[in-house]
């Protein structure tokens, strides 16, 4: 038996090689540094980060308002404790850039332990549930309450988990491979937020509460689980030591670092105005199809569908752009572009009653708000230097998660008041029809996402923005910081 050529068999490699780049989705993200397995381990927190706002915004949501007869108020404020924690996140990333256990580990023990509130969240969460239901001899105040906490726990949890993971892919992750990774990043959150939701609802078709609490202590192990195979051997212990004659900075001070940053406060004020704006319809664009075009429940329920596969052409689109050099701030320009196309298409859909003009829409608000999220991840990922990658992570985190939070509420608040005083004729005999409301929370939405290019027109071309300002030493940093304090 004769030994393939050394020559046909590297060729045999190379080939390979080339067609596992070219047809497996990101398969060029893998680098020396982080070869694809390792990679794809490490992103599994974003698949439980995905499943844990599944169940909490998508499942639990409606079984607690159908199922268990809870005011939907209250569910609506439970719902939105998590974004108590969001603003946090620029501390929780600062506190992971600094912080050195006796393992000698930064990320992993904030991962851990923001796995642990997850777990903890979702493991007393079936308690509450039954007493909502009114199963016990308990006084249902305590059901509130303890699904209160439960809900904020694995808020917390998410937030901490997911920025300090982010920050560790940076870390691992070489600069010219970063909006690769991003992209990767994002496409494991969207498939764990769709594929926990198509579980969760086969699972939950035969509706029980004993299958529900089954399903939530279930969703607590495969969190654990997860987590713990994303964590192993990722972070080298010691791997990134100070002087002994180093003072450490202060939130405050790395703060005034980070703001002193060329730029650093407009791209952040561009994603704030860029996530509201593409958040704020996402809890009227089911009902807006269902009420104003007379959309079956099938039919609006593929509106998720679109949503999805518009997000994932744009990660795809956006990882190659950013790979071949495009700047970052410019292809988050071109998401509000086309957000505002989007938008204009759902308005227009309501006077011609074209259902494929709403369909339409909907594909290019995914792809735009796609498109946005991971150019200016990426755009905020350049601008931190010498190890701060957990702040600049954070910051970004904690805008974009507060900014949509707020945004669905207005948005939905927004609907309620202007539909009202249409149809009661408040708003002249023009404007009596339903469509009035939603419209006016799309209008609010392309409004903002011109408000987005005019913040972030001037960061177009500027990429090497986070060099201006660096802070290699810590000598430089604090003398920054205490020029600007």
């Amino acid at each position: 038996m004769k030994l393939i050529p050394p020559a046909l068999n590297n060729a045999a490699t190379r080939g390979w090689m080339a067609v596992g780049t070219r047809f497996l989705p990101f398969a060029d993200a893998a680098t020396t540094e982080l070869p694809l397995g390792r990679l794809m381990r490490l992103s599994l927190f974003q698949v439980t980060v995905g499943m844990a706002l599944a169940l909490l915004i998508g499942t639990l949501n409606r079984v607690m308002i159908v199922e268990l007869k809870v005011a939907a108020w209250l569910v609506a404020a439970m719902v939105s404790l998590p974004l108590l924690f969001a603003p946090f996140r620029a501390l929780v990333g600062f506190k992971s850039d600094m912080y050195r256990s006796a393992l000698g580990w930064r990320r992993v023990p904030f991962i851990w332990f923001g796995t642990l509130m997850q777990f903890g969240g979702f493991s007393f969460m079936p308690f509450a549930l039954l007493i909502l239901s009114g199963d016990t001899h308990g006084p249902v105040f305590v059901g509130h309450i303890g699904a209160a906490l439960a809900f904020l726990l694995v808020g917390a949890g998410l937030h901490t988990t997911q920025t300090a993971g982010l920050a560790l892919a940076t870390d691992l992750a070489p600069a010219k491979a970063r909006p690769r990774v991003v992209a990767l990043m994002y496409v494991m959150l969207l498939l764990g937020t769709v594929v926990s939701s198509i579980v969760f609802s086969y699972v939950l078709a035969d509706f029980s509460q004993k299958r529900l609490i089954q399903v939530v202590q279930s969703a607590a192990l495969v969190t654990l689980i997860l987590n713990v195979i994303a964590l192993w051997k990722q972070e080298a212990r010691h791997a990134f030591k100070r002087a002994v004659t180093e003072r450490e900075l202060t939130f405050k001070e790395a703060w005034a670092v980070f703001r002193a940053q060329p730029y650093a406060i407009r791209l952040l004020v561009a994603v704030g105005c860029g996530t509201a704006a593409f958040n704020m319809q996402d809890i009227i664009l089911e009902p807006y199809g269902a009420e104003v075009l007379g959309l079956s429940v099938s039919a609006t329920s593929m509106l998720t569908a679109l949503l999805a596969g518009g997000a994932l052409i744009a990660f795809g689109v956006a990882a190659r752009s950013l790979t071949r050099g495009a700047d970052p701030c410019r292809l988050a320009g071109w998401g509000a572009l086309v957000g505002i196309a989007g938008f204009s298409l759902v308005v227009f859909a309501a006077p011609l009653q074209s259902p494929m003009l709403f369909r339409m829409g909907a594909l290019l608000i995914g792809f735009g708000g796609g498109f946005f999220s991971v150019a200016t991840l990426t755009a905020t990922m350049d601008i931190e230097t010498s190890g701060y990658n957990g702040l600049a992570v954070g910051a970004w985190g904690a805008v974009q998660a507060t900014a949509g939070g707020l945004a669905i509420a207005v948005g939905g608040a927004m609907r309620d008041i202007v539909s009202g005083l249409a149809v009661n004729g408040h708003l002249g005999e023009a404007l009596t029809d339903i469509a009035v409301g939603y419209s006016s929370v799309y209008h609010t939405e392309i409004l903002l996402l011109f408000i987005t290019l005019i913040v972030i027109g001037p960061l177009a071309g500027s990429r090497k923005r986070g060099r201006a300002a660096p802070v290699a030493e810590h000598g430089q940093a604090l003398e920054l910081a205490n020029s600007r304090s």
